[in-house]
């Protein structure tokens, strides 16, 4: 019979935090993260315009935001309090496809600053989970990967 033994909330932010550090990821690296994906977005035929509509005059705030968001996501700081649903909600002329391109784009931008190649799932995992919830949310349907057998 296996024991399972509570952690303290502490103690899980502690794993975590240790975790990505033994990976290389830091708040410095989720700066050039955030910085890095988003001039890619910035110059996207398809997800440009979206954000360009959005987001107009000085991106700054959105970095910042953007950069509490994946410290939460990857380090477990609570240093992000904003409502990622309703954000992606009230856009328009959005569909489920963009969210792909999105994680493309995610992904080329890890592949050329992750600190280790281990950097890249951990990211992705949490990037996928993230555009599978925000597609449910949105569209009302969750993609279910067909696979080969």
């Amino acid at each position: 019979m296996q024991t399972y033994v509570h952690k303290t909330a502490a103690e899980r932010r502690a794993e975590i935090q240790a975790r990505a550090s033994s990976l290389g990821i830091d708040e410095d690296y989720i700066s050039l993260l955030v910085e890095s994906f988003y001039n890619r977005i910035r110059k996207d035929e398809i997800l440009g315009p979206i954000f360009a509509a959005e987001i107009t005059g000085d991106w700054g705030p959105h970095l910042t935001k953007m950069k509490q968001f994946w410290s939460s996501v990857a380090l477990n700081s609570g240093s992000y309090s904003g409502r990622p649903v309703p954000a992606h909600q009230k856009l328009s002329g959005i569909s489920p496809e963009y969210f792909d391109r999105w994680l493309m784009l995610f992904r080329s931008t890890l592949e050329e600053t992750a600190p280790s190649h281990e950097a890249i799932g951990y990211f992705m995992e949490r990037a996928e989970r993230i555009a599978e919830s925000l597609k449910l949310a949105m569209f009302g349907h969750l993609e279910i990967p067909t696979r080969n057998t």
